[in-house]
């Protein structure tokens, strides 16, 4: 496959791939900033299924870890593949911080209200 682009998409909050200008896959994300540290909350990681098998969701969970580390937020992993992902990459450990209660509410209450518009 060569037509494949990955990009950031902050005004939808989420990560983005492409197959010839179509979204094919994203990395979802809600920013979390509770005073500490601006932290990024990636909850939700998905290929459309004619498409897997393909490694595009590391290519995606690469480029979205590696953007959010530049930028200056730490990493909280709620989505499974996401979670997944860190086990096998420890480069990212310092990056990460450890869900929370706070975290899971935040993104909760985030969620519905994004369902209610």
């Amino acid at each position: 496959m060569t037509d494949v682009t990955i990009r950031h998409n902050p005004d939808r909050e989420r990560f983005e791939v492409l197959v010839a200008g179509n979204v094919i896959g994203k990395a979802a994300y809600k920013t979390y900033d509770a005073g500490v540290s601006p932290q990024r909350i990636f909850y939700h990681t998905v290929i459309n299924e004619e498409y897997g098998g393909q490694g595009l969701a590391g290519k995606l969970a690469t480029v979205a870890l590696d953007e959010t580390v530049a930028a200056g937020l730490a990493i909280v992993p709620v989505c499974p593949y996401i979670k997944k992902f860190l086990t096998k990459h420890p480069e990212y450990a310092a990056g990460t911080v450890a869900t929370t209660p706070a975290h899971l509410e935040f993104l909760s209450a985030a969620l519905a209200a994004r369902a209610r518009t």
